[in-house]
């Protein structure tokens, strides 16, 4: 779970942690609150330069006896895995930055990029996205990745299961600007073309042959939303295809099955997989067999 780092006096800083649960079994761990406001009223965070904080970001720190690196930049940062959140019992806290946590605010916690910054979480069971402002620390529960407030929680339908599959990318200040650039140079480009269209509108009515292309639709609907794909469990990407298929063995006599390799790149690496996985629980069982048999960097895949 998050928890508020208080100042840190050196570079190694022991951030002791919250109380709340210590193991992924334990979640959700927060109530409900009685009077939420309307989250649809919520509006996401708005990415902007801001100076990186002088409170959560020291070179290293330790938690639970694990050590974890802060980075250095935040750039080009893609993640996917476990989503949870926090709410009532961490309302009005300090978070890593100093500031108070506020349950209701587009925010949310991570290990080790660096505060503040901001983040596109996409809900990959369901398509839904929403944009925060990481400001502090956490969730130091296994398989987690990032802890969101209660409101990003509800907008990504996430608050009945307490977790969820996500991506996390990390956004620049030059994203919205960019964006917002493109509506007005379409108007401008639309005027000229409006005139010559107008005479030729009463020609298309009599034109009954234009429904017959319509057989053209189903291919639209055959383009499946980055969201659909089965969940994996990466164990390992190998450029010696023995390698690979030593440790597809290796899976396979531990009973972790169906495992097999796959070439997804132009670099022809073998990427050694696990699954599909249907729920959070059974990726977090699957991931602490595979610490236990020695391959402590898998991590959640999609297809």
């Amino acid at each position: 779970m998050p928890f508020a780092l208080l100042l840190l006096l050196a570079a190694c800083a022991q951030a002791p942690p919250r109380p709340g649960p210590t193991a992924p079994s334990a979640l959700p761990p927060t109530a409900l609150p009685r009077n939420a406001p309307d989250v649809d009223q919520i509006q996401d965070a708005v990415p902007r330069s801001e100076p990186r904080s002088a409170f959560g970001n020291p070179p290293f720190y330790s938690v639970n006896g694990r050590r974890y690196a802060v980075l250095a930049s935040a750039q080009g940062y893609s993640e996917r895995g476990v989503a949870s959140w926090y709410g009532l019992e961490f309302h009005g806290l300090r978070t890593s930055t100093g500031e108070p946590y506020d349950m209701f605010a587009m925010t949310a916690a991570h290990k080790t990029l660096p505060l503040p910054c901001y983040a596109r979480v996409t809900n990959l069971s369901n398509g839904r996205s929403v944009i925060v402002r990481i400001n502090d620390r956490g969730p130091f529960v296994a398989n987690r990745i990032i802890d969101l407030s209660y409101t990003a929680a509800v907008k990504l339908d996430m608050i009945r299961n307490g977790t969820a599959f996500v991506q996390v990318e990390v956004l620049t200040a030059a994203t919205p600007p960019l964006i917002a650039s493109l509506p007005p140079a379409v108007p401008a480009s639309s005027p000229p073309p409006t005139p010559a269209p107008t005479p030729a509108a009463p020609a298309s009515p009599p034109t009954p042959p234009t429904p017959a292309p319509s057989p053209a639709a189903p291919a639209a609907a055959t383009a499946a939303p980055s969201h659909s794909g089965d969940f994996y469990i990466q164990v390992g990407a190998y450029a010696n295809v023995q390698n690979a298929r030593r440790v597809v063995q290796r899976l396979r006599d531990a009973g972790l099955t169906p495992s097999f390799t796959i070439v997804t790149d132009s670099r022809q690496l073998q990427r050694v997989r696990l699954g599909p996985v249907v729920s959070v629980q059974q990726f977090d069982a699957l991931i602490a067999r595979l610490n236990a048999l020695g391959y402590p960097d898998a991590r959640l895949a999609q297809d």
